[in-house]
């Protein structure tokens, strides 16, 4: 037997080729667009655009698993080996000759490695964002500090955020292999759409930090009943998406096509049990027997529940944070993506998941995550004493420049 292709390292080169390629183009348009900046806004700069990306990536990621083209190419990196489809076309060609509606044909497996070589490009971008603040910590630690009794600081540009972003995208492409190779096990393609999330909060935490530091102000104060209610809000929503993960890789949207009712009832027959068991392969329980019917409309249902509190919740937020000018633009996006995902979900249920509604589902998901990391950030308790933030050092010689600060 010849396991030398069990050593092949050319798809995980073209990948990474790929990856870098694709990068490229955002980084120089961030670069020469913010030639002029400081470190903190060249590095906002390019936190924003990753944040976009991540997001994109993200419904990307939506769609590939509601086309059913998880498995469009079954290993990892490549396809049947090979660096793109194009070098698989035989492989394919048979499987889809045997199924031809099965998960490989031509057009899921290039969708599966588009989304591949875009979260490779989103890892490139990572890891430059890690670099770069690196780099830029070790010029600030090099320059001489001012006087003591300077009224300006001296400050290193802390490297944590974007050092935890990239060990988590790290994770992030570990989840996508298994998702892969572990043939769309539902608890491993639910953690892998809650890697997604905690990425995306990870940049924006690292976006909106940047951006107050060389804008020289403090996140907003708010009553301790506010932070509070910014913080339960969005431990709701987090078990709401995991739970609306748990719906989508079990494919129990379909359970229930009626609303507000289920299948003629209030209370249709539910099996939590079974539904809820989570170290099981798709379609069947941990000992092996078929799924029942009624565990889906249990993992559709629990996840209809909760979305009438966290609707409840965004509403009651976003009217308390409308007060606060400086978090009116946070209420405004949470009422209208709150209102998105009613809207997506009815459709999901009612239109017989229509694959613009799911993707727009996933995506409102998404974004209600980002926009509550974004408020989170720009407020805290009233009662904390939060030192100043100090000004960054911009030259080789030390001179402080108020306006171009990191964090």
């Amino acid at each position: 037997m010849d396991t030398s292709s069990l050593y092949d390292l050319t798809p995980i080169a073209w990948m990474m080729g790929a990856g870098v390629l694709l990068a490229l183009g955002p980084l120089v348009w961030v670069w020469r667009r913010n030639a002029g900046s400081g470190p903190a806004r060249r590095l906002h700069a390019l936190t924003v655009l990753t944040l976009f990306l991540t997001f994109d990536l993200t419904l990307f990621g939506a769609f590939t698993r509601l086309t059913d083209s998880g498995l469009g190419c079954p290993d990892w990196p490549g396809c049947y080996g090979n660096a793109s489809p194009a070098g698989a076309r035989h492989e394919i060609a048979m499987a889809q000759a045997a199924q031809p509606t099965g998960p490989v044909t031509h057009s899921k497996a290039w969708i599966e490695m588009v989304h591949r070589y875009l979260a490779t490009g989103v890892g490139v971008l990572i890891l430059t964002l890690a670099g770069a603040t690196w780099i830029v910590r070790r010029r600030q630690r090099r320059q001489p500090a001012p006087p003591v009794d300077s009224a300006h600081h001296h400050v290193v540009l802390s490297a944590w955020w974007p050092a935890a972003t990239l060990v988590w995208v790290c994770l992030q492409g570990a989840f996508g292999a298994m998702t892969v190779t572990w043939k769309l096990f539902p608890a491993i393609v639910t953690m892998h759409l809650m890697g997604a999330i905690v990425l995306l909060a990870l940049l924006c935490i690292q976006a909106v930090r940047y951006r107050q530091v060389a804008a020289q102000r403090l996140p907003t104060a708010v009553s301790p009943a506010l932070r509070n209610g910014l913080i339960a809000t969005a431990l709701l929503l987090v078990l709401q998406i995991a739970l609306g993960g748990w719906v989508s890789t079990n494919y129990a949207v379909l359970a229930c096509t009626q609303f507000p009712t289920c299948q003629d009832s209030w209370w249709p027959p539910m099996n939590f049990v079974q539904g809820f068991e989570i170290w099981r392969h798709l379609g069947v329980t941990g000992d092996g027997q078929p799924l029942d019917f009624s565990a889906l409309t249990a993992i559709h249902y629990a996840h209809r529940l909760m979305a009438y509190a966290v609707f409840v919740a965004l509403g009651l937020l976003a009217w308390r944070l409308r007060r606060l000018e400086a978090l009116r633009s946070q209420a405004h996006w949470l009422a209208g993506l709150a209102l998105l995902q009613l809207a997506t979900g009815l459709g999901n249920v009612l239109l017989g998941w229509p694959l613009a509604a799911a993707v727009l589902h996933t995506g409102g998901a998404a974004a209600l995550a980002v926009v509550l990391t974004w408020a989170l950030c720009e407020s805290r308790r009233e009662s904390a004493v939060a030192a100043p933030i100090p000004r960054a050092v911009d030259n080789a010689r030390g001179t402080p420049n108020p306006k171009k600060a990191t964090a």
